[in-house]
């Protein structure tokens, strides 16, 4: 048995830090690796070493840190004495750094120490300091909403940074959370128009009985059909010639008009540009594709070219 066998042989418990994963690395620059079941929360945790292997046995009381610095808490990150005050809270931000196993209830600016167990080890909570003073002001005028603290005496720059920092946050957690509430509302309100829509065409059938419909009631016929396409149907006269319709609607904020069969509410003439282009394959240049849609189908057509950008209105509506 050589010395390496009887060294590795020697069983120790230990207390660290534990903060994920399955290295463990200690003051003395060992480094562990963690084998079998890990602890169920971070914090200060007991293993059994067996040469460079350890294993969870037990959560343990915590114990003194090196490389220890003061300053203040914002959420779980800590900005430490020393640090210049900059306008802009996005790099005070860069300036903090997330600190570990926090004792709970601790409130705003609260003033703490932490340390480590090695010099670039992950940050530790260590205790809660005495306040320096103006702490208690800060918060009031975090929890009023003042947009600086340069009216309170004795604010260091770090408690200046904490409060530049938290005031950001909760600007940025009130604007995602206006933008949640805007994001669920237009999900709601469209989930409300869809149904609108298919009770719609529930309520006035098919193509079919749209165009049977429209012999009888030619208005009511042209709003149910416009309305499948998404367009709000606002009048119609008749043609000068025999068997059409003039049509007006709204979509998208802008009035359209166009020309339909009475019967049929086949398009005539759209009123906005539907000619194959010479380039296009699988079409004749310049054939007019007006009598491809019907009433139903142009609300769609027009809102594709308004995404292209290549929506050309002929018939202008006042």
């Amino acid at each position: 048995m050589s010395w390496r066998d009887l060294l590795q042989a020697v069983d120790e418990t230990l207390s660290y830090p534990w903060t994920g994963g399955r290295t463990l690395r200690g003051s003395d620059d060992r480094r562990l690796t963690v084998e079998g079941r890990l602890p169920r929360e971070y914090g200060w945790c007991t293993f059994k070493v067996s040469g460079r292997k350890a294993r969870y046995t037990s959560p343990a009381e915590p114990q003194p840190l090196g490389f220890k610095v003061l300053g203040y808490l914002v959420g779980d990150r800590f900005i430490s004495d020393g640090v210049r005050v900059d306008p802009d809270p996005q790099t005070i931000a860069t300036f903090s750094e997330p600190v570990h196993i926090l004792e709970d209830g601790l409130d705003r600016f609260v003033r703490i120490s932490a340390g480590r167990i090695f010099d670039d080890g992950p940050l530790i909570y260590d205790a809660l300091e005495m306040p320096l003073g103006p702490e208690e002001a800060v918060l009031e005028a975090f929890l009023d909403q003042k947009p600086s603290v340069s009216h309170i005496p004795g604010v260091v720059p770090a408690l200046d940074a904490a409060f530049r920092l938290e005031t950001y946050q909760r600007v940025e957690a009130e604007r995602r959370r206006l933008e949640e509430e805007r994001r669920l509302r237009e999900e709601e309100e469209a989930r409300q128009r869809e149904e609108r829509r298919q009770e719609l065409i529930k309520q006035l059938g098919d193509g079919r009985g749209r165009r049977a419909l429209a012999a009888q009631d030619f208005g009511t016929a042209a709003r149910a059909a416009l309305a499948i396409g998404g367009a709000e149907y606002l009048d119609h006269r008749r043609s000068v010639n025999r068997g059409e319709m003039v049509v007006r609607f709204r979509l998208n904020h802008r009035r359209f008009e166009c020309v339909c069969a009475e019967r049929t509410l086949a398009i005539i003439d759209s009123g906005i540009c539907l000619t194959a282009h010479y380039d296009d394959p699988n079409f004749t240049g310049g054939t007019k594709g007006d009598g491809w849609f019907t009433l139903e189908s142009l609300p769609s057509v027009i809102l594709e070219a308004e995404r292209l950008g290549r929506l050309v209105v002929y018939r202008h509506v006042d």
